[in-house]
């Protein structure tokens, strides 16, 4: 059964600033990958749209969460930095944390579960970080995180309620703006609402015209149920491909920057976020992970609201298990 509780979304000042988007663009100038846009006639085709597919999943460590994790370790304090970080992650916030610590002389600290895919286990730990594994069953990442942080003085850097971590991510929504100038519409997938936040607030400050769409899968719809009641709802290990929108919830923070910036949030079906990714893989030749593709699979799904649009599509990451993945397309096939 899913859990609620109230959240304020009539703050008079948000958490994060659209100056301090402009301080990460600065930041990571140099440092971050300007990811390329692509298009696809067939795309264009198919949708009746104009789209432009942001491919974060070329980014430093294969996807978006590498600007914010590094903006984030860039606003530490000397001090802060001397005696490290402390993340919890199973996917690309991990990897990416790791990273930005490594290029920032930050010893990083990752708390991951002993069942997570045993490739991100090891990029995390090419990366130079140290994981620490634990049971699901016995113990929440949170809990043990704040056990670990408190016993050493390690400062915690979450997945995505963070405000330095939201800035980081919006600039993506920074950059294709001026990639592609006159957008009507920008399509982000959304899983704890870091990126989707972040590029909602650029975007509001850069071009208040763009409307801006989250694209989340049905399986795991709790952002679409906070957006449209006003209520953070919760979901528990949600049954999805898209792992990257497997979070329990949206953030205290990027909460209420949605609910104030964003247009609409849109639910996607499995079975969609496979043709998507399929095509992305077969036709563009990107490789994109599941949660990577839930925007495209967002507007393949809805044609009718973006037909005649300029549309922006954010790809938000690659990292993705290869076996997995022709399994997904051969069930795909076998199914018509």
């Amino acid at each position: 059964m899913e859990n609620l509780f109230p959240c304020n979304m009539m703050q008079d000042t948000l958490p994060v600033q659209f100056t301090d988007i402009e301080q990460a663009v600065q930041v990571l100038e140099g440092v971050a990958h300007r990811t390329p846009v692509f298009t696809s006639r067939t795309l264009d085709v198919q949708t009746g749209a104009r789209v432009f597919l942001k491919a974060e999943s070329l980014q430093r460590t294969g996807s978006f969460k590498f600007r914010g994790a590094y903006f984030a370790l860039s606003r530490l304090s000397p001090e802060e930095r001397k005696r490290g970080v402390l993340t919890y992650s199973s996917g690309n916030h991990a990897q990416a944390i790791a990273l930005a610590g490594q290029l920032q002389g930050t010893h990083v600290v990752v708390v991951m579960p002993e069942d997570a895919p045993s490739v991100k286990i090891k990029a995390t730990r090419g990366y130079g970080a140290e994981v620490i594994l634990y049971n699901r069953q016995q113990i929440t990442r949170e809990e043990l995180g704040r056990q670990i942080a408190g016993e050493r003085g390690l400062t915690i850097i979450p997945p995505y309620d963070h405000p330095s971590v939201v800035a980081g991510q919006g600039t993506v929504g920074w950059e294709i703006n001026h990639q592609v100038p006159a957008l009507d519409v920008l399509v982000v997938p959304v899983g704890g609402g870091g990126l989707l936040a972040g590029c909602a607030l650029a975007l509001h400050q850069l071009h208040p015209g763009v409307q801006v769409v989250g694209a989340e899968p049905a399986a795991a719809d709790d952002a679409y149920r906070s957006f449209r009641t006003g209520v953070l709802h919760t979901v528990h290990n949600p049954n999805t491909i898209a792992d990257g929108a497997r979070t329990p919830s949206l953030g205290k923070i990027t909460f209420p920057i949605i609910r104030k910036y964003v247009h609409e949030i849109i639910r996607v079906h499995e079975e969609a976020i496979v043709r998507a990714m399929f095509f992305l893989w077969q036709r563009t030749k990107l490789v994109v992970e599941p949660t990577g593709a839930l925007a495209l699979a967002g507007v393949l799904s809805h044609t009718s609201k973006f037909r005649g649009k300029k549309v922006g599509v954010v790809l938000s990451g690659g990292n993705v298990d290869f076996h997995r993945a022709v399994r997904l397309f051969e069930q795909l096939n076998e199914s018509g």
